[in-house]
């Protein structure tokens, strides 16, 4: 099978369950014409939401991590379960998240801002997940927390303790990182220090 200059020459599937598989390719790239090996973990793609107030604070949940072992402060994030999802399905899936982990929604003249698509790790998955800008959110009436959820937390932060969060490294995940890079760059808050 080829994809555009990348020819696939066999894929065995190692291990599968409902949230990846660890699959081993052996292909052709573009610039190689001796196949390589690579082990890859496909994942379903996510998403994640930089919640804002009208005030111009930011959303974060505090979330227990097993593969880590602590709770760290993050974006609200989550997987997109359809693997053929439209652009207006990933919308659903990021305001569905925003209520489900935050207790937060749009205002009735909030915006939904697609901020565009990231690799989480690209060196060993085609995982993927898509930004978004949700401004201003307000509290979802009679919001309560799903305790089947790992989140222990909520809490809106000033735009400059989300820069020092992030400058004493107390923001360590790839999405909330991601997110402010890609929110920093379009102009949406600044993370120089002042």
């Amino acid at each position: 099978m080829k994809a555009g200059n990348w020819e696939t020459l066999s894929n065995k599937r190692n291990f599968a369950n409902a949230h990846l598989e660890v699959v081993t390719v052996e292909a052709r790239t573009p610039s190689r014409t001796e196949p390589r090996t690579w082990t890859i973990v496909h994942r379903k793609s996510a998403v994640v939401v930089a919640a804002m107030t009208r005030d111009g604070k930011i959303f974060l949940i505090r979330q227990e991590r097993m593969p880590i072992r602590e709770v760290i402060w993050e974006m609200v994030s989550g997987q997109i379960d359809d693997h053929n999802a439209d652009q207006e399905e990933i919308r659903k899936v990021a305001l569905r998240e925003l209520r489900e982990e935050a207790g937060y929604e749009l205002a009735k003249d909030g915006e939904l801002i697609g901020l565009g698509h990231y690799f989480s790790s690209p060196g060993f998955t085609d995982e993927h997940g898509y930004f978004f800008l949700a401004r201003p959110v307000e509290p979802c009436a009679g919001y309560v927390r799903d305790e089947t959820e790992s989140i222990v937390d909520c809490r809106e932060f000033s735009i400059e303790k989300l820069r020092r969060m992030i400058t004493e490294n107390e923001i360590r995940d790839a999405n909330t990182l991601g997110i402010c890079a890609r929110l920093s760059a379009r102009g949406f808050l600044s993370l120089a220090p002042r």
